[in-house]
């Protein structure tokens, strides 16, 4: 039954693909060299290219046809490491600098959200003095921390991580807490009859309990901190796949912000797949 509801979605998936290539080829493409001399003599034609205007010339379309993504797309992804100049570098060079940055202020977040949100789950007292603080910060756009963060750091990449590092923390924070202090009271009051000692029933009982919501926050922070280093690469410059739109984009190049675009979030759905991955390893039934 499983592999049938598989099977069935994949084919309306890849339907609703094709449907949507065809809609955009119809809407893109451009007319051709004989309807614009329709209804033109020899003699018009002559007078119009005298006048520099050559209606025989097929004029392209200002949207860029699937065709054409494809052709940008295969031009990138057959060379993806070359580097030619500080804004002349392959998209595989640019995700690189892109996926550090993100991995770097997640890890960050990690060391400080998860600890932090342990310790806060297990103390309803934290839990209300923390509470203040973290309603303030949470809705706060991670983008409005990016001039604080390069008039203190002073530089454009470190800024960075640390606006990936400051959207990464909530999430995981907020979550970690719910999980550990969700954990069943019978689970914690067999550990205490078996006299466990507090680290070993944390890292035995409490851990295990609470992984998979530890694991949902990772998930949405990651995926957060993708979506950001995007815009904030578009603001700090240099180097990144948010940087190549933006400069792709100042050089009118449409093809190459839109295959831009796919890759953003190809990657974001890998990255997506790799903790949901891990959230069924650590997902238990009762």
């Amino acid at each position: 039954m499983k592999k049938s509801l598989r099977l069935r979605s994949a084919l309306l998936s890849l339907a609703l693909f094709l449907a949507f290539l065809a809609v955009w080829q119809v809407a893109t493409q451009s007319p051709g060299a004989a309807a614009s001399q329709a209804g033109m003599t020899a003699e018009q034609i002559e007078y119009q290219k005298m006048l520099g205007k050559d209606p025989g010339q097929v004029k392209a379309a200002g949207f860029p046809t699937p065709a054409e993504i494809g052709a940008t797309a295969w031009k990138h992804l057959s060379n993806p490491f070359y580097d030619n100049g500080p804004n002349d570098k392959g998209i595989a060079i640019q995700l690189a600098w892109s996926l550090g940055r993100v991995a770097l202020g997640f890890l960050l977040a990690c060391l400080v959200a998860v600890p932090l949100g342990f310790v806060i789950g297990m103390s309803p007292l934290l839990q209300k003095a923390f509470d203040p603080f973290i309603q303030v910060l949470k809705p706060i756009s991670p983008l409005a921390w990016m001039p604080l963060a390069l008039y203190t750091i002073k530089d454009s990449s470190t800024s960075g991580i640390f606006v990936i590092f400051i959207c990464s923390v909530w999430p995981m924070l907020l979550n970690t807490a719910f999980g550990v202090a969700s954990v069943k009271r019978e689970w914690l009051a067999v550990a205490s009859t078996l006299e466990v000692k507090p680290l070993r029933r944390a890292f035995r009982v409490i851990l295990p309990a609470a992984a998979p919501t530890i694991l949902t926050g990772m998930r949405i922070s990651m995926g957060i901190a993708w979506l950001v280093i995007v815009a904030a690469e578009m603001l700090v410059g240099g180097t990144g796949i948010g940087y190549f739109v933006w400069n792709e984009w100042n050089n009118l190049s449409l093809t190459n912000v839109i295959f831009a675009i796919l890759v953003i979030g190809v990657v974001g759905m890998l990255l997506d797949m790799a903790f949901a991955g891990l959230q069924r390893k650590v997902t238990y039934v009762e």
